[in-house]
């Protein structure tokens, strides 16, 4: 189940589809739609001596050769308008010994450019996240290049080190996965699941690749669709709820339908029923915390398992019946369409008695 198309149907059309599923071109081509972005050959021989005042493997370099329309522009400008760095992206390029280069040489951002020369600007992560360890563990890697991984989380892990759990986090365990690749990179989660939630969830590897695809998801254009089994049956059995949430007087962590809370949309569509519940497809327009839980506890059908909106269950020790079964995003450099869909876990299916 995708996001609906234009005439209201919830399946996509097929040459979307396809075109949706293309790989990623070579990070050398593509390109921001306001300037050609690549990884240029001379740029590891110009900065080794960076890397060197830098210590470990974390540059990521975007280059930008200047044509006629960029000459006489300072850097700033350029870094801002051509490879779409945000102001604080800028600041952290400033910060690092050699992030801003002109053929080679480091520049102030007032400088100016000439045609031909060749703009690079380090967009890598200066360090990793000192609060969380790297912790070899499980972990289910579906993409991942330079900028971002994609990964299938199981049911029952956290995202996060938090009281109770300081090394057995899907953090700990994709920090150790660096360690082993010998990148320093901090951990910057773009969509974030609950414990009890499994499947897709996307990961950037440095800040600026964590601003494009913040935007992207604030912006509608990062799509997630999620697969859920529900007690009982929607009325109706397609839908949308469109119903503000709030944080719940007195409770830190629980959630509720609130007149004066954020707005949020959620529309679902039952798949199929057995055993007295329900196999639901929904899609999000925001991303309120705990937001299928509270409207589908606020339809009376709670998602089974979810202790906190319904009641816990044996059949799911440690984790709810929901699952983040598709993701849409764009490559945060290059453009390109990004899709991966991640099967509804046994478990789950097992809930409506195998039909």
């Amino acid at each position: 189940v995708v996001p609906q198309d234009g005439k209201g149907s919830a399946l996509p059309r097929r040459p979307a589809q396809k075109r949706a599923e293309k790989e990623p071109k070579d990070l050398r081509g593509g390109g921001l739609p306001r300037g050609t972005v690549f990884v240029g050959p001379s740029v590891p021989q110009i900065s080794e001596k960076y890397q060197r005042k830098r210590g470990g493997s974390s540059m990521r370099w975007l280059t930008l050769p200047i044509g006629a329309g960029q000459a006489g522009k300072p850097v700033s400008t350029l870094l801002r308008r051509e490879l779409g760095l945000s102001a604080a992206g800028v600041r952290r390029a400033k910060a690092l010994p050699g992030g801003i280069l002109l053929d080679g040489t480091p520049v102030f951002t007032n400088a100016v450019a000439r045609q031909g020369q060749v703009l690079a600007v380090d967009v890598g992560d200066a360090a990793g996240s000192e609060q969380i360890a790297p912790v070899p563990g499980p972990l289910t890697i579906v993409y991942e290049d330079q900028d971002l991984v994609i990964l299938d989380k199981a049911g029952g892990v956290p995202v996060h080190p938090s009281q109770g759990h300081h090394g057995d986090t899907l953090a700990n365990f994709l920090l150790a996965h660096y360690r082993d690749q010998g990148l320093t990179a901090a951990f910057h989660p773009v969509n974030r699941l609950d414990r009890g939630t499994s499947g897709l969830m996307a990961v950037a590897k440095h800040a600026h690749a964590h601003e494009g695809l913040q935007h992207q998801l604030q912006e509608g254009t990062l799509r997630r669709a999620y697969l859920a089994v529900c007690e009982g049956v929607p009325v109706p059995r397609r839908g949308c709820v469109e119903a503000p949430i709030a944080r719940a007087p007195g409770s830190v962590l629980k959630r509720e339908v609130n007149p004066q809370g954020a707005p949020a949309r959620t529309h679902y569509e039952v798949l199929a029923t057995g055993r007295g519940r329900s196999l639901v497809a929904l899609r999000l327009d925001t991303g309120r915390t705990h937001q299928i839980r509270v409207h589908l506890a606020h339809l009376g059908c709670p998602l089974v398992g979810d202790f906190l909106y319904g009641e816990e269950t044996e059949e799911l020790p440690d984790r709810f019946a929901l699952h983040s079964a598709a993701i849409w995003l764009r490559q945060p450099i290059t453009g390109e369409g990004i899709v991966r869909r991640s099967p509804l876990p046994e478990a789950l299916a097992g809930l409506l008695g195998g039909q």
